[in-house]
C-alpha cells in the first residue's frame, strides 16, 4: 500500500525539499502552505495533493484535513514544519504584533496541525502513525536577539515530548528534528556573516539542504516500534557546541 505524508510548510526551504524527496519514491503526499501556486511549484510534475491552508487558521486547518481524509485511507506520516522568523532584536524593540504573529504561525499552528494528524491517526485503521516535528538548534540554544523564535522552538519540544508519551497508547510515535544551517532562504544570511553571542560578525558553514530531506524520509520510513525522539542535524562547523 502506498504510504502517506502531510508536510505543512512545503510551499519553500526544507518543506519543498523534503515534500520532493517522498514523491520521488513514490509516497502519496499531501502539500500544506499558505501559497497554492508555490505548493504546485513544489509538486512539479508528480501527482501531490494541494491543500492551501493557514496553519494558524483553526478552521483552515480543520477543512484541509476534512479534504485529506476524504482522499486517503490512511495518513502515515506528519512532517509539522510550517514556522517563520522575525529580525534580531532586543526583547523590547519586538513589536507586540510580530510575536503573536510568529507565536500563532510556530506555537498554535504546530498544535492545530499535531491536533488534526493525532485525532486522525488516532482513528484510523490501522492505528497509529507517525508526528516529526521541526524544532531547530533554536529549541536547544538562542542567537542573539532571537527572543520570539526561540521561545517557539523550546514549545516544540515540550508538544514533541508530550505526544510521544501520549502516542504511546494509540501507536503514534512523535519526534523531533532540529536544524541547523540548512542552505535555505532562511539561512542565505549565514556565508555572509550572522552576529555572534560575543558580538562579532561571522561567516558561519552550511549544508545542503538535501541531507535534512533524507534523514526525515528516514525517520519517517522506519517502523512504529522504533523512534528517534529527536535528532540534530547541522553543518559540522556551524557554532552550535559553545553557542551562547
Amino acid at each position: 500500500m502506498t504510504r502517506t505524508i502531510v508536510i505543512t510548510g512545503a510551499g519553500s526551504g526544507i518543506g519543498r525539499a523534503t515534500a520532493q524527496k517522498f514523491l520521488e519514491h513514490g509516497w502519496q503526499v499531501a502539500l500544506i502552505g499558505r501559497r497554492e501556486a508555490q505548493l504546485r511549484e513544489t509538486a512539479g510534475s508528480h501527482d501531490a495533493l494541494i491543500l492551501p491552508c493557514d496553519v494558524a487558521d483553526p478552521s483552515q486547518i480543520d477543512a484541509a484535513f476534512a479534504v485529506l481524509a476524504a482522499k486517503i485511507t490512511h495518513l502515515d506520516v506528519l512532517f509539522n514544519n510550517a514556522g517563520i522568523s522575525l529580525p534580531a532584536a532586543p526583547i523590547d524593540e519586538i513589536a507586540v504584533d510580530d510575536w503573536l504573529r510568529l507565536s500563532q504561525t510556530n506555537i498554535t499552528g504546530m498544535f492545530l496541525t499535531a491536533r488534526a494528524a493525532f485525532g486522525m491517526m488516532r482513528r484510523q485503521t490501522p492505528q497509529g502513525g507517525r508526528i516529526i516535528n521541526n524544532g531547530s538548534i533554536s529549541a536547544h540554544v538562542p542567537r542573539p536577539g532571537s527572543a520570539p523564535y526561540t521561545m517557539s522552538k523550546h514549545a516544540v519540544t515540550g508538544l514533541t515530548r508530550t505526544l510521544g508519551l501520549d502516542g504511546r497508547a494509540f501507536d503514534i510515535a512523535c519526534a523531533q528534528i532540529d536544524i541547523g544551517n540548512a542552505l535555505t532562504a532562511m539561512a542565505a544570511a549565514f556565508p555572509k556573516g550572522v552576529p555572534q553571542a560575543d558580538g562579532a560578525i561571522r561567516v558561519e558553514p552550511v549544508m545542503d539542504v538535501a541531507h535534512v530531506a533524507s534523514t526525515i524520509f528516514h525517520m519517517a520510513s522506519l517502523p512504529l516500534d522504533v523512534n528517534t525522539p529527536f535528532v540534530t542535524i547541522m553543518a559540522r562547523d556551524m557554532p552550535y557546541i559553545g553557542r551562547g
